[in-house]
Formats: C-alpha cells, structure tokens, sequence
C-alpha cells in the first residue's frame, strides 16, 4: 500500500510548511500536497487520506470546505478567532475544528496522525471485506462444482458409452461422422480427467487442513504445558 497523503490548503505559505516540518519529525512521515485556496477548485485533489485547512479568506472558506466535506475523509480546520471556529462548526460538523493557541501544531500532528492511521485501517478492513466476499463466491462455486461431481461423472459415462458403441459400427458410419464421435469421445475423456483432478485437490486440502489441525492442537497443548 502507497504512503498516505496529507492535503494541506492555506493562504499561508507557512502554515503548510510548518506542518510539514514538523509531521516529518514522527516515524512514519505521509506525503504532502499542499494547494493555496485559490488552487483548490483548479486542481481538486481525488485522492488523500486526511485534509488540513488552514487560514483562508472568507469567499473561499465554502468553496474549499464544501467539496471536502463531502468526500467523508478526516478533516482539520484550524481557525484563527472564534467567529470562524463557530462558522465551520457550525455549517460542516464533521470537520474537526483547532484554535491556533499555543499547541495547536502538536496537538494537530498527533491528531491528524491518529486520524491517518484509523484511514488507512478502514481501507484496509474494506479491501480485506472485499477479498472475503471474493473468496466466499469462488468457495461456493467450489462446493457445487464438489456436489455435482457425481452428477456429471455420470453424465460423462454415458456420452463415453454411447460414443463407443457408436465407433464399434465403423461400416454404418462416414468417416466424417466417425471423426466427430471421436472428437466427442476425446472431449469427454478430457472432461473426466478435469473433474478427476478436482478430486485430487479436494483429498490433498484435506489433509492439508487436518494436518493444520493437528499442529494447531500441538501447539496449544504445549502452551497449555508450559503454563
């Protein structure tokens, strides 16, 4: 998975360079995009997993935090007065809301950090989510292939038969109507050979499982001991 990003909008260049500084000092720094709020609307960015807002003039506060907000994604707003704190609170609630007091660079990091990290959990449960409900379809087509296994062996048998008494009569047939029940008789012995490998897989996952089972039970009897 790609490193995070981190989409900062300001008017002030030292606002986003500040953040930047200092987010670069934790262990696992993100990637930085940073737009002025003229920029935003000329180069909306797609993709980021958390947005820090920064000081912007009041024409632009809407145009900026609108389509932010509707993105779902962790937003920060740090607000220079009360008037602007209480706006955004206000009009976007889901946009977390920082006064520029004395801490308010620690305490954003820490907390957009957080935020970074719940984002990227979330991708990751949604596409491990998606991979299950993948696997589910394929084991279910599996298991109905598994259950009418029997079915079509016996299906195979008697196309098999069949084309077999049929090429015991070479004078009552063309050579070209022989030469297409071969290519049937063929064709099915190739089918039953597929499905006989569907068996094999089947007995070598079993054993596979059990032998899992039983190192699972090894294990947990020696933990078991040593407590």
């Amino acid at each position: 998975m790609e490193a995070p990003t981190v989409l900062i909008i300001s008017d002030e260049v030292d606002f986003s360079r500040r953040i930047a500084a200092r987010w670069q000092m934790e262990r696992n720094a993100p990637a930085f995009t940073m737009l002025s709020g003229d920029l935003w609307p000329r180069f909306a960015v797609d993709v980021f997993d958390v947005a820090v807002v920064g000081e912007l003039r009041r024409e632009l506060l809407s145009v900026v935090l609108e389509p932010l907000h509707s993105t779902g994604q962790p937003i920060f707003c740090v607000c220079q007065d009360s008037p602007t704190a209480q706006l955004v609170h206000e009009r976007w609630p889901r946009i977390s809301v920082l006064r520029r007091t004395e801490y308010w660079l620690e305490t954003l990091v820490l907390a957009a950090s957080e935020a970074v990290h719940r984002s990227r959990a979330e991708s990751r449960a949604r596409a491990a989510e998606l991979a299950c409900t993948a696997l589910d379809r394929q084991a279910t087509l599996g298991r109905y292939m598994l259950e009418m296994r029997h079915n079509l062996n016996n299906a195979l048998t008697s196309v098999l038969g069949n084309s077999d008494l049929l090429l015991l009569e070479p004078g009552s047939l063309s050579a070209q109507t022989r030469a297409q029940i071969e290519t049937i008789r063929n064709m099915t012995l190739r089918i039953h050979e597929i499905m006989q490998r569907f068996s094999s897989l089947e007995k070598e996952m079993n054993v596979v499982a059990r032998q899992a089972e039983r190192d699972s039970g090894k294990s947990y009897a020696a933990t078991a001991a040593g407590d």
